[in-house]
């Protein structure tokens, strides 16, 4: 029982830090499609930091049930990713030019596409009457990678981050389900 409970403590410690990874980075990304005014992006962020939060409370608290809403969600915020990678490399045509991932509410893209690494920026103001004055045409040269690669890698690494919680979600379930039924069984 010992040596549970000392294992029990070991794995809430380890997911204690992967959940903090992956909080950091869902924080992370959570900043930058504030800046590009995603707004389905922002709402997917928020939901995979509140369930984060959930999951971390489910195994410091010994809760499975937690657990398991977070195992679920993980499932999904995976698709959702693949199909982020899919929205930005343009698969099964899809458009990284369409309003999709900002409801069709403003003409924002990606933070990434004027502001990446090395990339220089150059406003034009419009000349001609008649168009709004703050609307203004953006040229972008330089970048050492495009957006849709950072937003790529973005996807990748909470897939990646997400899938290691799975596992260790999925493992800490069965410890709690096998005290469990030791419990029951005494």
């Amino acid at each position: 029982v010992f040596i549970l409970q000392v294992l029990k403590w070991f794995l809430s410690f380890s997911k204690t830090k992967l959940n903090s990874k992956e909080k950091l980075a869902a924080l992370e990304r959570q900043i930058f499609d504030f800046l590009g005014f995603q707004w389905a992006p922002i709402l997917g962020n928020f939901l995979q930091i509140i369930v984060v939060i959930l999951g971390l409370f489910g195994t410091i608290q010994f809760r499975p049930r937690y657990i398991v809403v977070y195992t679920v969600w993980t499932a999904l915020w995976v698709t959702w990713n693949v199909f982020i990678i899919c929205f930005y490399l343009e698969v099964g045509g899809l458009s990284k030019e369409t309003d999709l991932m900002t409801f069709n509410i403003s003409m924002h893209r990606s933070w990434w596409r004027e502001h990446g690494p090395g990339c220089i920026r150059r406003v034009v103001r419009p000349s001609s009457p008649g168009i709004l004055e703050d609307y203004s045409y953006v040229s972008v040269t330089g970048c050492i990678i495009d957006f849709q690669y950072l937003e790529v890698i973005h996807s990748a690494i909470q897939i990646l981050l997400s899938l290691i919680g799975f596992v260790c979600a999925c493992y800490v379930i069965s410890i709690f389900m096998e005290e469990e039924d030791s419990c029951r069984s005494k």
